[in-house]
């Protein structure tokens, strides 16, 4: 036998003895990445809901802060506390990406938290109604 023949000789057997997948192996992976995302898809729509739920949380606790501050910088300009006024104007509305309203009912104030358009919390709105600082 001369070294074609045996060059030859060993490419038909690895052509003979080629290995692959079963249909069976491939219809198992596809079931388990089927259920996999059955099970994922849900879950990540769940922490989309839940980041946007709690930036609001924090733009909410940014404008409690601004009333706050404003409170305590007002009595530390020697303002007394019915002297101080809380609106849209002394507290500012850009929270990032929400916007803040303010209203003023006599003792309570409303703080509104509404997500910017073309952003991550477009259209997530948040209510509180808090007391005004340092009520006597």
């Amino acid at each position: 036998m001369t070294y074609t023949d045996r060059k030859f000789q060993t490419k038909k057997v690895l052509k003979n003895n080629e290995e692959g997948f079963t249909l069976v192996e491939i219809i198992a992976v596809l079931v388990i990445l089927g259920i996999l995302a059955a099970v994922a898809i849900p879950k990540y729509f769940d922490l989309q809901s839940e980041a946007k739920e709690k930036a609001a949380e924090a733009a909410m606790a940014e404008a409690i802060g601004r009333v706050n501050g404003k409170f305590a910088k007002a009595l530390l300009g020697g303002s007394s506390w019915d002297q101080i006024t809380y609106s849209d104007a002394t507290l500012g509305t850009d929270l990032g990406d929400f916007t803040l309203g303010v209203s003023v009912s006599g003792n309570s104030i409303t703080l509104t938290i509404t997500g910017k358009n073309n952003t991550a919390v477009a259209g997530k709105t948040k209510v509180k109604v808090i007391s005004k600082p340092g009520q006597p």
